[in-house]
Order: C-alpha cells, then sequence, then structure tokens
C-alpha cells in the first residue's frame, strides 16, 4: 500500500532536491546497494517509493486504414507544478543528459535496484524530462492515501483530428510492455481514459461520501427530533427549576 507508513516515510527529500550525498535512514534497505561493498555508494533516488517506480510501457493506437497508428500523447504536463518547483531539482542547472550522467556518477550513486533505466535516460525523447525532474517520477513521489489509487500516465496532445479529444469512431487498442510486477502482492492494474479538468477526472467516490454523509446526518436528525419532542423540557420549563423540581438532584 503506498499509505504504509514505512513506505511514505522511505524517501530522502533532500537527494531530491539535488544533494546527492544526503542520507536517510528510513531509506533502508533501498539507500545502498548490499551486500554492502563500497559504503560511499550510495541509489539515487532512494527509498522504498523510489524503487517501486511504475515502469509499464503504454501506447495507445487507432486503426486508420488498414494499419494502426500511434495517438500522440505526452508526459508533460502530468505533475503538480509546485512539486516541480520547490520538492525536487537536478543536481545541473539546465543540464544535457551527458551532464547529469556525469553529476550522478561522480557522486557515487547508482540507479534504484529494481529500475530498468538509468535516473538520468528515463526519456530518450525528451531530455529535459530526465533526471529528479523527470514527471514520471514526480507524479510517483507523491503518494497515495488509499491503498486503490490512480496516477496520471499521460496527457492526450490536442491537435488534427484529436483536437476535440479521442473521436469516438474510432477502434483503439493498447500496447503495453509489461515491467511492473503486481503478481507476488496479488495486485491488480488497470488502464483508465478519463477526461480531467481543475477538479481532476471524473471519480463518483466523493459524491458518494457527500451523499451517504448527508443521509446519516439527516437520519441523526430525526432521531434527536424525536428524543426532544417525547422527552425533552420547553425553555421556560427549564428556566423555572425550583426546590421540588424533578431537575434537582434532592
Amino acid at each position: 500500500y503506498q499509505n504504509h507508513r514505512r513506505y511514505v516515510k522511505s524517501r530522502d527529500d533532500k537527494q531530491l532536491f539535488g544533494n546527492l550525498r544526503s542520507e536517510n535512514e528510513d531509506c533502508r534497505p533501498f539507500l545502498r546497494p548490499m551486500p554492502q561493498t563500497n559504503a560511499s555508494i550510495l541509489y539515487a533516488p532512494s527509498g522504498a517509493i523510489a524503487n517501486s517506480l511504475f515502469n509499464d510501457s503504454i501506447v495507445l493506437q487507432y486503426q486508420s486504414a488498414d494499419k494502426w497508428v500511434d495517438v500522440k500523447v505526452t508526459g508533460r504536463g502530468i505533475a503538480w507544478e509546485s512539486d516541480k518547483q520547490y520538492k525536487f531539482k537536478n543536481p545541473v542547472e539546465n543540464g544535457s543528459q551527458a551532464a547529469l550522467q556525469k553529476a550522478f556518477e561522480d557522486a557515487g550513486t547508482v540507479k534504484p535496484k529494481d529500475w530498468q533505466k538509468n535516473i538520468w535516460d528515463l526519456d530518450k525523447d525528451d531530455p529535459e524530462n530526465n533526471g529528479f525532474l523527470n514527471e514520471d517520477l514526480i507524479v510517483w513521489m507523491r503518494t497515495a492515501a488509499l491503498p486503490n489509487f490512480r496516477k496520471l500516465y499521460r496527457k492526450l496532445v490536442k491537435e488534427g483530428e484529436f483536437e476535440t479529444g479521442l473521436p469516438s469512431a474510432n477502434k483503439y487498442r493498447l500496447h503495453i510492455k509489461y515491467n511492473f510486477k503486481v503478481v507476488q502482492f496479488s495486485g491488480t492494474k488497470s488502464v483508465i481514459m478519463s477526461t480531467t479538468s481543475l477538479l481532476g477526472s471524473k471519480n463518483p467516490f466523493l459524491g458518494i461520501a457527500y451523499i451517504v454523509v448527508g443521509c446519516i446526518c439527516f437520519l441523526m436528525g430525526i432521531i434527536f427530533l424525536f428524543i426532544h419532542l417525547r422527552f425533552g423540557r420547553t425553555t421556560q420549563e427549564m428556566m423555572n427549576i425550583g426546590p421540588r423540581s424533578q431537575y434537582n438532584s434532592n
């Protein structure tokens, strides 16, 4: 669960903000490679959250004539802007992939043990979307409050025939490269295509929760009203309490 206490604490915010030699003991056993052959080598990024980064490759395609064509999507703009500005920072400013690689290697860091790619090579198509500023990493590092959760993966590039969204007349399919294994902990994965707004994607949970809480409050109000009418006293009776009143304990 992403809301497990030890999992949530297993991150190094100083390291994620560019200090590659920062060490947070809460990140163990994802702090440095084991068995410990060299104490100076650290994982970057360290911690259980980063180590479990979602790494499936999902490609949306639509049928055009007799062939399947990739729908153009982007991984930019999926993370909170505040996270990018105040929580994550690369060790080199505006550096190329080569500069990022040199910075991480010179600091004596290696990729997390369950990663397939290096931190400076997460996005081959966009050199600026690498390192700690990779938006897939930033999205994953914002842990969920509930065991079942959603993470924004890609956004549709609205151009051409997709200017107003995905045309319903087209046929679509998903090409998924399975890397993120969930069988060992009986987990499940799903792909949800949704229209998002400033309030997020379509999610009935909040509406259902409001209705349920409202019904409970209404029912409790009816019960308290009945108790008040059946056993309560008027304001005048409450003010006229005397020695012989039933409210007097003597």
